[in-house]
């Protein structure tokens, strides 16, 4: 058998197994994803995703992993029309981006023949969704995505010779060759655009908005009031079709006030893919114990039903980051760097400045407090009811011998509230049944204050909530920041009450919110703070234990400017301290005479 006759028959057994590998490579990718029997994802996206990544990253080895088949899992389902409001919260390096703003797209334009959708795409940085579109058209005009999804070119003969027509019916064809505007010939396109940029003119069936909050500027909070601003104003209207139109949303916690916590407030309805790199089981269970799964039936692999605790801190994709990696990481991202962007939380498990486990509970079996010394009461005032402006926050504090240290004060958070209020409301007079009666009880007239509350409340203005708590309080002394609205509510509140049993006193802060809040830890950590079991109380731990990345500050600076009022007039003092004055006390204790000469 003569060489030319063998090279002829490999060339053609070659191009029908090729023809054959891609009928196959057609067939899985059109379809919609599904789990094996070992529990790995085949076809669809993630099919699409193996077979072209050599395209894009010839160099690199492509990693498989369950959060990568997560993802794929959430994008079909917005394929599919099964949901039209998706946000992935992943940590950084698991190719959110590249699958979302790239391969996705590709794969609705080819293998699910959508050549028509139109996709808007945004980031922080024009430049970053550049990036993207330049790595997607690459894709698109790849010899290996034409001969799949390109139009098909077929011989005809037209009288006595031949020409080559396209079918171009469903098929991928280029019109330009610009990466900010990528275009089809079949009216479909991609435009990379900014947050606040020119994309906000244009409409589309599909929005992705990709990190839209740069990390560097988290926390100015003018720029991220203004990145929400946009977000809530700017994108709902961007689609085709209202109906239909999808919103996508992949980006790391950068604050508890950030697009990803708009996103996930009950004026929205996002289907939530959270990843965490180290398992939490308090973010997989619910108060219940039963495993949380979103709205297309997805839960953490890593969860056991049978033991929540079972898989505590394990990695999510270790094929994907060494160990000594991510140690090295935590190490330079520090304690919020490495929650916000790899814990998908805006704060470190367990608190970050003020630890969840050093408020000590008061839970006694009558659920009554003990009694108090002393009690403070700490505004930090902001009058105002517009939403967009800091509500004013109140804490309530009384300073008490506990059970456990008889020897050490300790004090108590024993009422809060935050709220919204102008300076003034209408305080309406007693009538009926609210009139305190003569020989009433101490508890039959708090009930009847209670009442009066509840059926009047609403009227209030500050003045009028801060009157009504520290008499129901029993309120030594209200301190009040002299910033804000401070001073007009001090002078209102002296006018009006100033012959009540409580005082009023302005107080001076010196230093930002931090060093004001990192002043007072000690008291914390040594076991000072007590709190009861109760709705308003998980208020204050909820916000300071997120500080000071969380969306509120006011109970936290009324916390603080309490504690460090109680700690600078000597009521409640440290341990350390007292013992150093006990110590000092007996250095300087003069020495007994004798009662009669010896």
């Amino acid at each position: 058998m003569n060489a030319p006759f063998v090279r002829s028959k490999l060339e053609r057994y070659g191009k029908l197994l090729r023809e054959a590998q891609q009928r196959e490579a057609k067939f899985q990718q059109s379809q919609r994803g599904w789990y094996d029997d070992d529990g790995v994802r085949q076809g669809g996206l993630i099919a699409f995703v193996r077979y072209f990544w050599h395209v894009l990253e010839p160099e690199t080895p492509f990693v498989d992993g369950w959060p990568l088949w997560a993802m794929c899992e959430h994008l079909e389902a917005v394929t599919f029309n099964e949901i039209t409001r998706l946000l992935e919260n992943v940590p950084p390096g698991f190719m959110k981006s590249m699958l979302t703003d790239v391969f996705w797209p590709a794969w609705e334009w080819g293998p699910m023949k959508l050549t028509h959708y139109r996709y808007l795409c945004f980031s922080y940085s024009a430049s970053l969704t550049e990036r993207d579109n330049d790595k997607f058209r690459t894709l698109i005009a790849s010899a290996e995505y034409q001969q799949l999804y390109g139009p098909m070119r077929t011989r005809v003969k037209v009288e006595t010779h031949e020409v080559e027509e396209a079918d171009e019916n469903g098929k991928v064809q280029l019109r330009n060759k610009t990466t900010i505007k990528v275009m089809n010939t079949r009216t479909g396109w991609k435009l990379a655009s900014s947050v606040g940029g020119v994309g906000t003119g244009e409409r589309a069936n599909r929005v992705i908005i990709d990190d839209p909050h740069n990390v560097i500027e988290a926390e100015s909070e003018k720029v991220r009031n203004e990145t929400i601003r946009w977000f809530r104003e700017s994108i709902s209207s961007r689609f085709n079709d209202l109906e239909s139109g999808a919103l996508i949303i992949i980006m790391q916690r950068v604050h508890a006030d950030d697009v990803s916590g708009t996103a996930l407030s009950p004026d929205f309805d996002y289907c939530h893919l959270m990843i965490p790199w180290e398992f939490d089981p308090t973010r997989a269970f619910d108060d219940d114990g039963n495993l949380v799964r979103n709205q297309i039936g997805w839960a953490d692999p890593r969860a056991d039903e049978d033991d929540p605790d079972a898989n505590d801190g394990e990695p999510a994709w270790v094929d994907r980051f060494s160990e000594g990696a991510i140690d090295r990481l935590k190490k330079e991202l520090g304690p919020y760097g490495w929650a916000s962007q790899f814990q998908q939380s805006p704060v470190p498990r367990g608190g970050g400045l003020f630890k969840r486990h050093w408020w000590k509970p008061w839970a006694p079996e009558d659920g009554k407090y003990p009694a108090f010394d002393f009690v403070l009461a700490s505004l930090d005032a902001a009058v105002t009811e517009k939403e967009e402006n800091c509500p004013a926050g109140l804490t309530v504090w009384g300073i008490f011998t506990p059970p456990d240290t008889p020897d050490f004060p300790a004090v108590m958070l024993i009422d809060s509230w935050r709220k919204r209020l102008n300076l003034h409301g209408i305080e309406t007079p007693r009538q009926g049944m609210e009139i305190p009666q003569l020989g009433d009880s101490m508890e039959r007239r708090r009930q009847r204050d209670m009442m009066w509350c509840r059926r009047v409340g609403h009227q209030w203005g500050l003045v009028e909530w801060l009157a009504y708590t520290c008499r129901f309080r029993f309120v030594d002394l209200l301190i009040i920041e002299t910033e804000k609205g401070g001073i007009a509510a001090a002078q209102e509140l002296q006018r009006l009450h100033g012959n009540e049993s409580w005082g009023v006193q302005m107080r001076t802060v010196v230093g930002d919110k931090y060093a004001r809040a990192y002043a007072v830890v000690p008291m914390f950590s040594q076991g000072k703070v007590w709190a009861p079991i109760k709705d308003w109380a998980e208020d204050v731990i909820e916000e300071m234990e997120s500080f000071p990345r969380g969306k509120f500050k006011d109970l936290t600076d009324s916390t603080t400017l309490a504690l460090r009022c109680l700690r600078e007039t000597g009521l409640l003092q440290m341990s350390d301290e007292i013992r150093e004055a006990e110590r000092e006390r007996g250095r300087h204790k003069s020495r007994q005479k004798a009662l009669y000469p010896v």
